[in-house]
C-alpha cells in the first residue's frame, strides 16, 4: 500500500514538474554573447550559445515581432521542441508555445501576434511530440520547416493558432503567468480530409492564411485535363497534386486557391502586397519549373522565372515589394562529370532510381558554363539580374541561400563553406561578410534573414558549438561603412 502511495505521489510531482517546465511565458536567462568573426572580425552577436537544439525561422518568412525587439525561433531547450522569443536588447528568453506546432511560424508585421498550425490528436495516436534527444544529443533541429506536430496515428483537424506576444511578455516579466488560453486562441479549425496541412504563410495585412493541403483534397480541384507530376531527381520527392487553400482569420471561413500537379513548398506571401503568394515546386533539388506565383482569389497562376533546364534553382525568397532573389546553383565545371546533388557540403540525397528523361535532365544542371550566382527577378517586368556569385576558384564554391533587404540595399548569400556574404546591389561589390568558423558539419545551414530596417542579419550558426553541430541564433550587422555609402552615376571628378 505504502509503495503504490509513494508511486503515486512521485508520479503526480513528476506531471506536475513536467507540466511546469513546458509552461508558456516560461523564462530562461540570458545567453547573449557578442564574439568577432574570426576571419572579418564582425561583430557576431550570439543570442542564443548553448547546445539547446536551436533553429531560426525559415528564410522565406519574417523573424522580428513588429516591435523589431524579439525574435521568434524553434528549440530543443524544453523537451519535444517549442517555439522560443529572445530580447535582442536583454537576451531574455521567453518560450512562446506550449503543445508543440508544426508548419512555419509566422510572426504578424502588424501586431504582437504569431500564428501557427497545430493538428489535433485522436484516441489511439502517438504522442504529440516525439520523445526528447538523448543526453548530450540536443542538436537536432526541430522536424520539418517548423516544429514537431506529432508522429503519427489518427489525426484530427489542424488549428491555426494565434498568440497574443504582448500580453505573454507583459505576464511573463511580472510573473503572473496564467493558462496557456489567455494567450493562445484558435483562430481556424481545418478539417483533417484537407490535410496534413503544411507550409502556411500569413498575408501582411493579418486577414488571412494560406495554407499547403494534401494530395487528396487537391485532387478534387485538379482540372481533368492536368496529369499529376511524377517525383523528380533521386529524392523521389514533388509528386502531385497539392493545393492551397485561404483562411480566413476572422470567420474561419476557408476557401480553395488552385490545385496544381507537382508538390508545393515553401508557400510565402509579399509584405508589401496583400493577396501575392509565391511558392515553389519542392523537390529537394532540382526542379523543371522551381518558382511560382499567384493571386490569393486564384487568379495569376504562373512561374516566376521561366528558367531552362541546365539552371539549378532554389532557395526563392520575396525582397522587396517587387522582387524575388534566389539561387541559381554551381555545381561543377562544365566537363566536371555526372554529380547530380548540390556539391561542397551539401548533405547527400539518398539514392532513388531515376528516370533517363530526368538524369538527362539533371546531367545539364549547375555547370559553370551557363549563368550561376544569386538571381533577383521582377515580378512587374520580369527582369532578371545576376547580382554576385562567389569569387573564382573560392573555396565557397557557389552561394546556396539567398536574401535581400526591404530597402533594395543589399543582397545576401552563404555558400557551400557556410560561411556569409554580402553584396552591394548599386555598385556590384561582394565581400565576404562572416566566415563563422565555416562549420559544414552544423545541422542546418545558415539561411540569411535581413530585419525590417535593412541594417541586420539573422543566421543560424555551429560556430560555438563543440561538436561543430548545435545551431546558435545569431545577428550579424552590416558594416557601418556600407550602411553610410552614398552613390552616383557619375566618374567621381
Amino acid at each position: 500500500m505504502k509503495t503504490r502511495l509513494f508511486s503515486f505521489v512521485l508520479f503526480a510531482v513528476l506531471a506536475f514538474v513536467a507540466s511546469a517546465s513546458a509552461q508558456i511565458g516560461r523564462r530562461f536567462p540570458s545567453e547573449k554573447k557578442i564574439v568577432p568573426d574570426p576571419v572579418t572580425g564582425v561583430p557576431l552577436t550570439f543570442l542564443t550559445s548553448t547546445p539547446a537544439g536551436d533553429s531560426k525561422i525559415y528564410q522565406t518568412h519574417h523573424q522580428w515581432t513588429s516591435d523589431g525587439k524579439w525574435l521568434i525561433f524553434r528549440s530543443n531547450r524544453v523537451p519535444g521542441g517549442q517555439a522560443m522569443a529572445v530580447n535582442e536588447e536583454t537576451g531574455d528568453i521567453v518560450q512562446v508555445t506550449e503543445s508543440g506546432f508544426q508548419g512555419m511560424l509566422c510572426i504578424s508585421d502588424i501586431s504582437m501576434t504569431l500564428y501557427f498550425l497545430r493538428t489535433q490528436r485522436l484516441p489511439g495516436a502517438e504522442p504529440e511530440t516525439p520523445p526528447p534527444p538523448a543526453p548530450g544529443d540536443a542538436t537536432a533541429v526541430p522536424s520539418g520547416r517548423g516544429g514537431r506536430g506529432g508522429r503519427g496515428g489518427p489525426r484530427g483537424p489542424t488549428q491555426i493558432i494565434a498568440v497574443d506576444l504582448a500580453k505573454l511578455f507583459a505576464d511573463s516579466a511580472a510573473g503572473t503567468l496564467k493558462a496557456s488560453t489567455e494567450y493562445e486562441h484558435i483562430k481556424a479549425t481545418i478539417p483533417p480530409e484537407m490535410g496534413p496541412p503544411g507550409d502556411m504563410a500569413l498575408d501582411p495585412a493579418e486577414e488571412f492564411a494560406y495554407v499547403r493541403v494534401g494530395s487528396a483534397e487537391a485532387a478534387k480541384h485538379l482540372p481533368a485535363d492536368v496529369k499529376p507530376e511524377p517525383a523528380f531527381g533521386p529524392r523521389g520527392m514533388g509528386a502531385g497534386p497539392t493545393g492551397l487553400i485561404n483562411v480566413n482569420l476572422k470567420t474561419g471561413e476557408s476557401k480553395f486557391i488552385v490545385a496544381v500537379p507537382f508538390q508545393i513548398g515553401h508557400v510565402q506571401t509579399n509584405p508589401w502586397n496583400p493577396g501575392e503568394i509565391v511558392f515553389c515546386w519542392e523537390t529537394g533539388g532540382k526542379a523543371p519549373t522551381r518558382m511560382w506565383t499567384i493571386m490569393a482569389d486564384g487568379t495569376g497562376l504562373r512561374p516566376v522565372y521561366p528558367e531552362s533546364p541546365f539552371d539549378w534553382i532554389t532557395h526563392e525568397t520575396v525582397i522587396t515589394k517587387d522582387e524575388v532573389a534566389f539561387a541559381m546553383l554551381y555545381l561543377r565545371p562544365p566537363l566536371g562529370g555526372r554529380g547530380r546533388g548540390a556539391g561542397g557540403g551539401a548533405p547527400k540525397a539518398p539514392p532513388a532510381p531515376i528516370p533517363p528523361e530526368q538524369a538527362a535532365i539533371l546531367d545539364q544542371t549547375g555547370m559553370d558554363g551557363h549563368p550561376t550566382g544569386v538571381g533577383i527577378v521582377n515580378l512587374r517586368t520580369h527582369e532578371m539580374r545576376i547580382v554576385g556569385q562567389v569569387p573564382l576558384g573560392d573555396p565557397g564554391r557557389s552561394i546556396w541561400h539567398v536574401n535581400g533587404s526591404p530597402d533594395g540595399r543589399w543582397a545576401v548569400a552563404d555558400d557551400f563553406q557556410y560561411r556569409l556574404w554580402l553584396i552591394d546591389r548599386h555598385s556590384g561589390e561582394m565581400n565576404l561578410l562572416a566566415d563563422m568558423g565555416h562549420k559544414t558539419t552544423a545541422a542546418d545551414h545558415i539561411h540569411p534573414t535581413f530585419n525590417a530596417n535593412s541594417t541586420k542579419i539573422e543566421i543560424q550558426s555551429a560556430m560555438l558549438s563543440e561538436n561543430g553541430r548545435s545551431l546558435n541564433i545569431v545577428v550579424v550587422p552590416i558594416p557601418k561603412a556600407w550602411l553610410a555609402r552614398t552613390y552616383s552615376e557619375k566618374v567621381p571628378q
